[in-house]
């Protein structure tokens, strides 16, 4: 039993540690394309139209396949991918479709009239973006960016399918070579379980933190 313990126990934390890669890299590099998404809608006929079908496609196809598709598809452009980077960048363009819905609802939910307000005072739309809207539609979107990192650790799971050695993917291996798949899935779930309730710590720790700068201005 030592034995079985001492064997899953690392190889599903080194699992961890690459879906955790993974998970974040994919929600930082969608954000940019996220805030181009939710602004879009500020643009003409055209880019509006551009925003909807990225968004109809990503958010109205399954993940597995869209994983599929950027993994297989990219070689036949002549591009080689890694397939954790592979994986990295169908997770990256998936959450930004739905991150820009969490963007596009944080910068409605700033009142208009701060923003005619600051107009009147001669800001520039960079300052007045950077200064009035972003740092008020950061505090309105971070339980919503906490619920999407929370999914973006558990749709990694499907990564596995490409032959990266994410926790699922370490878990099925562990159950295959100790032949005790209770033990090693169980395990598994209790670390995702566990990364669910830190992220969701961690984000409640900084929205309390960000109310207590907000209300001592």
């Amino acid at each position: 039993m030592e034995k079985t313990v001492a064997h899953i126990w690392p190889a599903l934390l080194d699992g961890l540690t690459t879906t955790m890669t993974i998970s974040l890299a994919a929600l930082l590099l969608g954000a940019p394309l996220a805030l181009l998404l939710a602004t879009a809608g500020r643009g003409g006929r055209g880019i509006r139209a551009l925003a909807g079908i990225y968004l109809s496609f990503w958010r109205g196809t399954p993940i597995l396949v869209q994983l599929l598709i950027i993994f297989y598809i990219l070689p036949f452009l002549g591009l080689e991918l890694d397939p954790i980077v592979a994986a990295i960048v169908a997770l990256a363009l998936n959450t930004a479709a739905f991150q820009s819905e969490i963007y596009r609802a944080g910068l409605q939910a700033i009142p208009k009239g701060e923003i005619e307000a600051a107009k009147m005072l001669g800001l520039s739309t960079r300052t007045i973006f950077l200064h009035i809207e972003a740092p008020q539609a950061f505090r309105t979107m971070l339980p919503a960016l906490v619920g999407e990192m929370q999914a973006l650790v558990k749709n990694s799971s499907l990564v596995s399918v490409i032959a990266v050695t994410d926790l699922t993917r370490r878990a099925q291996q562990v159950a295959a070579s100790t032949f005790r798949p209770l033990d090693a899935y169980a395990s598994a779930l209790i670390l995702y379980v566990a990364v669910g309730m830190l992220l969701a710590g961690v984000g409640l720790l900084i929205e309390r933190r960000l109310s207590h700068r907000s209300e001592g201005q």
